[in-house]
């Protein structure tokens, strides 16, 4: 289930011709009623953040509902993005469970398209953020063996270019279709072109033998932003080759795709230029408010008057995170980044997918957002490892010319852990949140900011 408001700033989500619909995939009975009226649908559902193999048993679930909606609403094709690789015992878990699901998708009485790829490169994707991160932050690599792998990535755009080209093209109903970039190299090749393309030296990378998917998982996690459960299925589908064996893509719907080094170049152009309209972190369902009904609850309010407008002192707010840091404490800020990346959780690693502009469902470091009203208010959820639900809250006030911001930290602490941990960092507040407090009002009165 996706969240509307995280489209409300796309420059399409107005236009006349748009409508967004929500509902949940895994329980809404009246699926078929969303899909009445459109004449064909792109799967691109998957479920990979769950633990195990729950997310086989989860796509299992939800291509089955999906289709018999289909169906029943009358859906003139279905156009579905899976992974490539060669079919047999060996194939990860991960890439069994997208063919399970293309399977599912072709058995129904709708007509189908499926794309198999193998890496998406993409400014903002798990894969690609996983390739950047490892090869800006480690110039020396001791990998698992899959490293020597072969695998035919491909640019998003290319991607984008077949998936809509196909609804034009009759004849590429009920046919599968292998895509990708226009050279095959093991991932140790293209972990130098990323250096090369980041302009930093030469990556030494070591492979061992006994360095298995399942560590090299947990070393990812540690080294990127990107979770374990993100990373594990990813990285036990390296082991497998994944390149075009079938080339009719290029009979059907002839196109010239780019090659590695031109894919990752225009993704880290994106990056330079903060133009990243989406990210990995984003994807999947994000909180509402807590229910803070019952039981202890934790509440530190300050307020802080600021000669400038509110819409300066929002836009001081919104630089909160990332590069920019916290306004006050860095280095607090900084320790319990890491102690939670030393815990399992995401600590400050995933940063801020643009300096200046926030969107509801992205990350601030870890933190997010899960409430945003222009020039009104914004409401974060941290995501760091804590005993307890902790939510932190601005809320501005207008008054001519000047502004009252109002910060709301609340934490709800779970057992004599959480009580502790309140406790424990209660005489920090005063350093974190009156600094952060001054830091954005500095920010918002200073006229060239």
């Amino acid at each position: 289930m996706r969240e509307p408001r995280k489209l409300s700033l796309r420059p399409w989500a107005e236009d006349p011709r748009v409508s967004i619909a929500k509902c949940d995939l895994a329980e809404d009975d009246n699926l078929h009623e969303h899909l009445t009226g459109c004449d064909a649908a792109f799967y691109l559902i998957h479920s990979m953040e769950l633990s195990g193999s729950e997310y086989a048993d989860r796509d299992r679930k939800l291509a089955t509902r999906f289709v018999q909606a289909a169906e029943h609403a009358g859906i003139n094709r279905i156009i579905y993005l899976g992974g490539l690789g060669e079919m047999g015992e060996g194939l990860s878990e991960h890439l069994s469970s997208r063919r399970e699901v293309e399977h599912i998708l072709a058995s129904s009485s709708v007509p189908m398209t499926a794309f198999r790829a193998a890496m998406i490169i993409g400014s903002g994707s798990a894969s690609f953020e996983i390739l950047r991160y490892l090869v800006e932050r480690l110039p020396v690599m001791i990998t698992p063996k899959w490293v020597k792998t072969e695998s035919q990535p491909i640019a998003i755009s290319d991607v984008l270019h077949w998936l809509v080209r196909c609804l034009s093209v009759p004849e590429s109903e009920n046919q599968t279709f292998e895509i990708g970039g226009a050279d095959a190299l093991p991932y140790s090749r293209l972990m130098q072109i990323m250096a090369e393309e980041l302009q930093i030296p030469r990556r030494w990378i070591l492979p061992l033998p006994v360095l298995t998917p399942r560590l090299s998982s947990g070393w990812i996690s540690l080294v990127t932003p990107v979770s374990y459960r993100i990373a594990r299925p990813l990285a036990e589908g390296l082991k497998n080759r994944v390149v075009v064996n079938d080339n009719r893509i290029q009979e059907v719907m002839p196109h010239e795709p780019l090659n590695a080094r031109e894919s990752i170049r225009r993704a880290l152009e994106r990056v330079r230029g903060n133009a990243v309209e989406t990210r990995w972190s984003v994807a999947g369902p994000v909180p509402g408010d807590p229910d803070w009904a019952g039981g202890t609850q934790f509440v530190d309010q300050r307020t802080i008057e600021i000669d400038a407008p509110s819409d300066r002192v929002f836009q001081s707010v919104c630089r909160i995170g990332g590069g920019h840091g916290w306004y006050a404490a860095d280095l607090l800020w900084r320790i319990r980044g890491w102690m939670d990346t030393l815990l399992g959780g995401p600590g400050l690693r995933r940063g801020r997918r643009d300096p200046q502009r926030i969107e509801f469902g992205e990350t601030l470091d870890f933190w997010r957002v899960i409430g945003i009203e222009q020039d009104k208010s914004l409401e974060l959820r941290a995501e760091m490892k804590l005993p307890g639900t902790a939510n932190l809250q601005f809320q501005l006030t207008p008054n001519g010319e000047r502004t009252s911001l109002e910060m709301t930290a609340r934490f709800k602490p779970r057992g004599l852990l959480g009580l502790a941990y309140w406790y424990s960092v209660l005489p920090l507040h005063n350093i974190v949140f009156s600094g952060m407090l001054s830091g954005i009002r500095r920010s918002a009165e200073r006229p060239d900011d």
